[in-house]
């Protein structure tokens, strides 16, 4: 089973061009000629830079499907900067170990890519085929298999499909490839080397580089007899065997590989969902990211071409993570005054589930990583499906500017109204009124009465403080945009019934922090209070006593007590 990132796979590319070349290239980047070529170039250095620390240094700077995926990314910028041009990395001799003979050799037989299907397609593929078998796809490191009369002549790397690395030297030092077979055989197998492991759960949310840590034995100088140990080997095909798999499996296995173990012919009580299920699931001695679907009978070996044939396919498993464009970057204030970056994405797929926007969680966060439009970062899927940003995978070539907020600026008595003559307003405070208002709505029990409908009342400017929906009417309030003669009406109810809320409940609209509920009295009393008075109360500290005094002494919450007395309400 060929691996998907050294083998430029022909599906993955025809998959990004697709995607990227519709109707009048709508998905191409929007960005000049000039820079399109800049962006380009900056991400073929990249891919250079990573074949050669995978090829020279034995090891992956990205995750195998992160690469894969900015393979395929290049690919359709390419195209969308009219060059179409498949990624391949560079083989030549300097790309070896450190130690030992090595050299670029042509595989005796071409090494196929496989096509990537999903469930439909892989029903479609197998409703027009008979004899059908499954195995799993090895997470691994592909590498082609020369016996003559029974003995090792030839280790070849997957490479381009066509001509890769001589690895016979490294093979014949890895215990799991055989030297000589147990009859003079002479055959050409294909195979994947894999990291050996224990009970391997692909199903589990944290896995291994497996995959790494085979090309980094085969890339190192002198890897330790524990290393080298480590290293299986699973063939999957033999070009030039027998015609058809149950001979060709009686004869793997007469050479002495366990091929047969985890290969299974295809019926209706087990199909290719149950086995990829099953094997996602089940304890392995090695990772995989999914099934490979085979007819029995195939064309031989010399009809063979390093690209994907019609009678085997890849169904993968779903992807953990994705490469996922950044459109823009927003920041959002909440009601406590905490900036939180959102980031905005070209929607990508994980698991099923479309991700169009992921959280930084904390400006410190965004500070750290400087993420910007037209970066490209890794998108998985954490606790309860929640997506979450892992990494910047490159960052554009031409930064876009940003105003970004300051976080002082913003805490948990400022921006109770748009332009207050008592506060310094910030840059902005429409994010954080806005916050305050919808926590507002909930816990004076507006049912009904949401973000969408307070944003709207702040777009029309019959809202530009905390309190002012107090003063609308009627009248007023239809002629707000999107606000018909019926949700008028129904928002004049709500906003009535709102005034003969509790006054704990009116103390928690306002934003008093935990601790205010403890006390007794209405706000002239609790405005009074002191600092040892507030640390009297059970379960008030001294942190929490400090914020209970800003809050009910905050010149800005004053007023708005001062106006709920004036309108009667109950507590002021």
């Amino acid at each position: 089973m060929p691996r998907g990132r050294w083998e430029a796979p022909a599906i993955v590319i025809a998959a990004a061009l697709a995607l990227w070349a519709g109707p009048a290239a709508a998905s191409c980047p929007s960005w000049s000629e000039a820079r399109l070529g800049q962006e380009v170039r900056a991400l073929e250095a990249r891919l250079a830079e990573w074949d050669r620390a995978y090829y020279q240094g034995g090891r992956s700077p990205v995750d195998d499907e992160l690469y894969d995926q900015a393979a395929a990314r290049l690919e359709a910028w390419r195209t969308c900067a009219g060059t179409p041009r498949r990624h391949a990395p560079e083989l030549s001799a300097s790309a070896g170990p450190p130690a030992g003979k090595n050299s670029v050799r042509r595989h005796p037989v071409a090494q196929t890519g496989l096509e990537k299907l999903d469930e439909a397609g892989v029903e479609r593929w197998a409703s027009r085929r008979d004899d059908l078998w499954v195995q799993p796809k090895v997470d691994g490191v592909a590498v082609t298999l020369r016996y003559a009369d029974g003995r090792l002549v030839d280790a070849v790397s997957r490479g381009d499909g066509e001509r890769g690395q001589d690895w016979t030297a490294r093979a014949r030092q890895l215990p799991a490839v055989p030297d000589t077979l147990p009859e003079p055989a002479s055959a050409v197998l294909q195979g994947e080397l894999y990291w050996r492991l224990a009970d391997h759960v692909q199903a589990k949310p944290r896995k291994p580089l497996a995959r790494n840590k085979v090309a980094g034995v085969m890339r190192q100088a002198a890897p330790s007899r524990a290393e080298l140990g480590r290293v299986g080997l699973f063939v999957w095909g033999w070009p030039d065997g027998p015609a058809t798999m149950p001979e060709r499996l009686e004869g793997l296995g007469a050479l002495g590989f366990a091929t047969a173990d985890y290969t299974h012919r295809l019926d209706d009580r087990r199909g290719a969902a149950h086995w990829r299920e099953h094997w996602y699931t089940a304890p392995l001695p090695f990772a995989t990211d999914g099934v490979v679907l085979k007819q029995g009978k195939r064309p031989g070996g010399a009809h063979w071409r390093p690209r994907p044939p019609d009678w085997t396919v890849a169904w993968k498993y779903p992807e953990q993570r994705a490469l996922a464009g950044v459109r823009g970057v927003e920041f959002r204030i909440g009601r406590t005054g905490r900036v939180t970056p959102l980031l905005h994405l070209d929607p990508v797929r994980l698991d099923g589930r479309r991700i169009s926007r992921v959280s930084l969680g904390s400006l410190e966060r965004w500070r750290r990583f400087d993420v910007r439009a037209g970066d490209q970062i890794a998108v998985a899927l954490g606790g309860l499906t929640i997506p979450a940003f892992e990494q910047v995978v490159w960052q554009a070539v031409e930064r876009e500017p940003l105003t970004v907020p300051a976080a002082d600026d913003y805490h948990r008595l400022s921006c109770f109204s748009l332009s207050a003559p008592s506060e310094r307003r910030p840059l902005g405070c429409e994010g954080q009124l806005l916050a305050r208002l919808d926590w507002l709505g909930d816990a004076l029990r507006m049912r009904g009465v949401g973000e969408g409908t307070w944003q709207s009342l702040m777009d029309a400017g019959a809202v530009a403080g905390l309190l002012d929906w107090l003063t609308l009417d009627r009248a007023r309030l239809e002629r707000v945009p999107g606000i018909g003669a019926a949700r008028a009406q129904l928002l004049t109810q709500r906003f009535t019934a709102a005034r003969a809320q509790p006054f704990s409940a009116w103390l928690e609209a306002l934003g008093a922090p935990t601790g205010s509920e403890k006390a007794s009295g209405d706000w002239a009393a609790l405005a009074g209070y002191s600092r040892q008075q507030w640390r009297a109360l059970p379960g008030v500290g001294a942190t929490r006593a400090e914020a209970l005094t800003a809050f009910f002494r905050a010149p800005g919450v004053q007023a708005l007590a001062d106006r709920l007395r004036a309108a009667g309400v109950d507590g002021f």
